[in-house]
């Protein structure tokens, strides 16, 4: 909250004539329906004066005025009854929004809260900083959504070490002194009224705790024990007054507990099960008509609060843009997202706004904390004549569609229950129905499951959901291609969960990631292995977005590099980015699973992801590294990506082909305190960003990385300068080190250094050269390689006869004889040769055959075997082939011209 807001309704209400006689009829209204307002209206007071001339600014600016002047407790109660008595004229003239009135109120309890606990401190402590007590909003006034009659729902912190206290006092009792002394000034009634009630029962424990927590141990109580219900709790958080410090460390450090990384369909559960310990605690009020619970009944305010929160606990851990505080707006945010329909968070905006508008009006005839219609007609039409309707009757008939909207919408939040799957004999011929080709050993695994031999299985809180959604399960992966191979996979990936609750509720809530499993299951081992890590990788399917094209590198790095909480180290961060980049790896996978993707497409987003990667990764290992040696004036490091990565197409499982190169001259010297000689501080950074990328951490592995193919290979230096990496290149490389950098692509640095990196490569490949060298170079590396890496099978699309291998040699060769094509990108480097009359133009489909095949081989066949049947169909299908045999004939073919190409371009070398 800020001060400018309540200023700017100063300022503007009553401004002009039109307003002024709106105001009239409010007042009469007022006078007329509620015994407050007449009682307060009739008063000498100067506020009252300028509400009846219609000048509600000048009223409200009145009541601040007078929260300022003489004794504290007088002067709080008087600025929020002026507040009180102008407001409720503005909103019963219509001059005010909802959003308005409720802010205002939200930022008046800001400031009586600041000055009560001032007070409360300089009393015990006179000259005494405001420090080491904060207090923390929750509830409506923590989103700024105050009613009109309100209690404040608060939580008072303290830090031991800096809260002010008397000599030889203990920093508990003096907390919750100031504590109690808070609540006294704000809500003792005197005969000016009060300020505000206070609630402090929304405290960890409150039936046992003191009215004052210090801060570290209400941190540990969140992170360790709190029940469900305190994340919804906590979404409206916010410090409020005291120690703002303070107020943020606490937030901060609660931070994981509220917005969880991974989707919780859980917090559905949880606030059902609020809700109905709510409905049967005030079940008078849950029957629509006369004495209805606008708050608590069926389809009223909370279940529109409780539906938002939910959608928000689920997605928001993901989703920053979610976690708007205010009602209204995380409805927006939530449609906004697509996480709802447009006219579903129109209709619950508009029923939220009626409903706490004429909760409003309840509280205005007597001031009190009520939510409840009245249960007698007089009363219910005095509160729709107060509101400017004719009767009772209408009010119930303005309400009406609302609530049952309401209520509709919040009944459809949760997953609608299947059937229990059958046990025994039963479960069997219900699997045999289901096309399992072995229903005993298919149902001897569901048993083994309820058993809760896995640990994912042990609690009555996993089973109860892993029930729900097991029939869905089982009947998708009975109409997957291979039933049985998906459920033995998912047998791996249970036993190694670590806790089943939120994966098995993510499936009873959304059937269409039941079917994404089965066909992952069915089809990838490699993506079934990641899963059986991080069960929390099918989170990220859940949305059309993962199935989209990941966007540029720049985007994917400032989404990797985004962080979610203050105080993040080194190591949280490694296992941020790692989980983020592994959740948009995982979703390129799955895209051609379930061919959703061209594999050549998901290949450059491979690519792209890995260098975004590199981006956000090297510029952590290098902010650390320079914590303790500082930089080195007019150096920094570049990577140059080569291979795959260079090419901008990798694979699901592709390691990446790096060299550490660093700009300006090896003698300059470090500044920071532990210098060192650029050589050394290269040399030393360079395996810190390496371990960034590859050495495995909480949240799993990420890259292997391969320096092999630096200056002077594994007896060289980790990095060299810039200008030596050219020497090198141009006086001491071998030919396969020429040819790797036909694939040569800078990753990392700053745009002028990588100009001047890639100007380096250019004039490097450009030099002439002897073909006949090149080609007999070339020809003995080939060998070489198939010696020491012999193909696996005829399946092994890379080094097999006629692979990927076989070509890119073709390729870079023709390159650095004829400087032709001289593009990293194997595609365009082959359209270019092949116009120049140097390859057959069919290789170009050729090398995309191949790279297709090779992709989806990665995640269905990683051994380079060959498919199982049932996964032949979607190999041939990703490959854009009609069938396996379709597939196996173009197969043949374009490794026959490969190989033929190849052969005849090595002949050479040995004319």
């Amino acid at each position: 909250m800020t001060d400018s807001e309540p200023r700017c309704v100063e300022e503007t209400l009553g401004c002009d004539q039109d307003d002024i006689e709106r105001v009239g009829p409010a007042v009469e209204r007022g006078r007329t329906h509620s015994p407050f307002l007449r009682f307060h209206l009739e008063s000498k007071n100067p506020v009252a004066t300028a509400v009846c001339a219609g000048r509600l600014g000048e009223a409200l600016a009145l009541a601040r005025a007078q929260g300022e002047d003489g004794d504290v407790m007088a002067a709080l109660r008087r600025e929020r009854t002026g507040h009180a008595l102008a407001l409720a004229i503005g909103d019963l003239a219509g001059l005010l929004t909802l959003e308005q009135v409720t802010a205002t109120l939200s930022q008046l309890a800001d400031r009586v809260l600041e000055r009560a606990v001032a007070a409360a401190i300089a009393e015990r402590c006179p000259g005494a900083p405001v420090r080491g007590f904060a207090v923390i909003a929750l509830g409506k006034l923590g989103s700024g959504e105050l009613n009109y009659s309100s209690d404040v729902d608060l939580l008072f912190l303290f830090d031991p070490a800096t809260l002010p206290r008397r000599e030889r006092e203990d920093s508990g009792q003096a907390a919750v002194r100031i504590g109690q002394r808070v609540v006294e000034l704000l809500q003792k009634r005197t005969e000016d009224g009060y300020a505000f009630r206070v609630d402090l029962r929304l405290r960890p424990s409150p039936e046992v705790t003191p009215i004052a927590l210090p801060v570290d141990a209400a941190i540990s109580h969140y992170e360790s024990s709190a029940l469900p219900w305190e994340r919804s709790a906590f979404i409206r958080a916010r410090h409020a007054a005291g120690d703002a410090a303070l107020g943020r460390y606490f937030l901060d450090a609660i931070h994981p507990f509220v917005w969880r990384r991974s989707l919780d369909f859980g917090a559905v559960g949880e606030i059902q099960a609020v809700t109905g310990q709510i409905r049967d605690h005030y079940s008078a009020g849950q029957k629509f008509g006369p004495g209805f619970d606008l708050k608590r009944g069926r389809g009223g305010i909370r279940e529109v609060e409780f539906y938002t929160q939910a959608l928000q606990l689920i997605h928001g851990g993901r989703e920053p843009q979610l976690r708007a505080p205010a009602t209204m707006d995380a409805l927006a945010a939530l449609g906004a997202a697509g996480r709802i329909g447009a006219d579903e968070a129109a209709a619950l905006s508009d029923a939220y706004r009626l409903l706490r508008t004429i909760e409003h009006r309840v509280q205005m005839v007597d001031d009190k904390q009520t939510h409840q219609l009245p249960p007698t007609p007089e009363g219910l039409d005095n509160v729709a004549q107060l509101h400017g309707l004719a009767d009772g009757a209408a009010l119930l008939d303005l309400l009406r569609p609302h609530v049952e909207s309401v209520a509709d919408h919040y009944g459809a939040l949760a997953p609608q229950s299947q059937t229990r799957l059958p046990g025994s004999a039963a479960l069997e011929e219900r699997l045999a129905g289901l096309h399992f080709p072995d229903p005993p050993a298919a149902a001897a695994r569901i048993e083994g499951w309820r058993s809760g031999k896995a640990r994912a299985l042990r609690t009555a809180a996993a089973r109860d959901p892993f029930e729900a959604m097991l029939p869905g399960l089982v009947e998708a992966f009975g109409q997957s291609s291979d039933p049985m191979a998906a459920l033995n996979r998912f047998d791996n990936l249970v036993e190694r969960l670590p806790s089943g609750v939120n994966f098995f509720r993510l499936l009873e809530a959304r059937p269409a990631v039941v079917d994404y499993l089965a066909n992952i299951l069915s089809h990838a081992p490699t993506l079934a292995d990641q899963l059986g890590r991080r069960s929390e990788l099918l989170d990220g399917l859940i949305d059309a977005s993962a199935f989209a094209p990941p966007p540029d590198v720049a985007t994917l790095a400032d989404d990797f590099a985004r962080r979610e909480r203050r105080g993040e180290d080194y190591q949280m961060l490694l296992d941020r980015v790692r989980a983020r980049v592994n959740g948009v790896r995982f979703a390129l996978g799955a895209q051609i699973v379930l061919a959703r993707s061209d594999p050549l497409d998901a290949a450059r987003g491979y690519a792209r992801v890995a260098e975004a990667a590199i981006d956000v990764l090297a510029r952590a290992a290098i902010a650390e590294f320079e914590r303790q040696h500082g930089k080195v004036p007019g150096s920094e490091l570049l990577i140059l990506g080569l291979g795959r990565l260079g090419g901008g197409e990798l694979t699901h499982a592709s390691d990446l082909d790096l060299i550490y190169l660093f700009s300006g001259t090896h003698e300059a010297q470090s500044d920071g305190s532990k210098p060192l000689r650029a050589t050394d501080y290269f040399n030393r950074l360079a395996p810190r960003v390496s371990a960034a990328l590859s050495v495995p951490t909480a949240a799993g592995p990420l890259y292997d990385v391969d320096l092999r193919l630096r200056p002077s290979g594994r007896d060289g230096l980790l990095a060299v300068s810039l200008p030596s990496f050219a020497d090198y290149q141009a006086s001491h490389a071998w030919t396969f080190e020429h040819m790797a950098l036909t694939r040569a692509r800078p990753v990392f640095g700053s745009p002028e250094a990588r100009a001047a990196l890639g100007a380096t490569v250019a004039e490097i490949l450009q030099s002439e050269r002897d073909p006949g060298k090149v080609a007999a170079d070339a020809r003995t590396m080939r060998r070489e390689i198939a010696r020491h890496k012999p193909a696996k099978g005829p399946f092994d699309i890379k080094l097999g006869e006629g692979g990927l291998v076989d070509l890119e040699f073709l390729v870079q060769s023709l390159q650095l004889i004829h400087r032709t094509g001289l593009d990293p990108r194997m595609d365009v480097a082959l359209t270019a040769l092949a116009e120049a009359g140097l390859v057959l133009p069919d290789l170009v489909e050729d090398y995309r055959l191949l790279t297709r095949m090779l992709v989806t081989f990665r995640l269905v066949s990683p051994q380079s075997a060959e498919p199982p049947p049932p996964s032949r169909a979607l190999v041939a299908q990703a490959c854009g082939l009609a069938d396996w045999d379709a597939l196996l004939e173009a197969h043949d073919e374009a490794r026959q011209r490969v190989s033929q190409s190849w052969a005849a371009f090595a002949a050479q070398a040995e004319e």
